[in-house]
């Protein structure tokens, strides 16, 4: 399945977990240094360098690009990371997550709460995925070196739908259907 970021209400409802998506648009990156500041705004009553509404943010640190790339190798990083932060973002208007590795529960009651999405992604084959990205900008937190927060073109991300807007979890089923064979 194909979608477009800025994601769309109603694509999201049609995604179930298990279910393969090639992204096209505009996501952004942030980790865990990042996502304290954004939240710390929030908290404040403060403007966000980035829209969040209907957005995607990929938790990476991407290497540096070699000459004539865009980007350096762009591997997920394990998500449980931005776990503290990420149910006040999806609460104001985040509603793809990309990642690898489990949430938590409060994340996951976020996720159904108000109708997000966690991908995973492949980790190991971040050489492969920068393939996807054809543009990147930094856009704020310098100081934060590779976890900056940037803004990235894609056009067929491949990710995979690990928590749909129902809350279910494609981890959670996978290990129950290998514990009942």
């Amino acid at each position: 399945m194909k979608l477009t970021v800025p994601f769309n209400e109603d694509d999201l409802k049609k995604l179930k977990i298990g279910n393969t998506v090639f992204l096209t648009g505009t996501i952004y990156t942030a980790r865990d240094a990042a996502h304290k500041r954004l939240v710390e705004l929030i908290k404040k009553g403060e403007k966000l360098p980035i829209e969040l509404k209907n957005q995607a943010i990929f938790y990476v640190g991407p290497t540096p690009p070699k000459p004539g790339q865009v980007i350096g190798s762009a591997g997920p990083t394990t998500s449980y990371r931005m776990d503290p932060y990420a149910p006040l973002l999806i609460e104001n208007g985040l509603r793809g997550m990309i990642g690898k590795g489990g949430r938590s529960p409060e994340v996951i009651d976020s996720i159904k709460k108000y109708g997000a999405v966690y991908f995973g992604a492949i980790g190991g084959a971040g050489a492969l995925l920068s393939k996807a990205i054809k543009k990147a900008e930094l856009i704020a937190y310098e100081d934060l070196g590779a976890e900056a927060i940037r803004k990235l073109e894609v056009v067929d991300f491949p990710v995979v739908v690990i928590n749909d807007i129902y809350g279910n979890d494609l981890y959670k089923e996978g290990q129950s259907k290998w514990n009942r064979e």
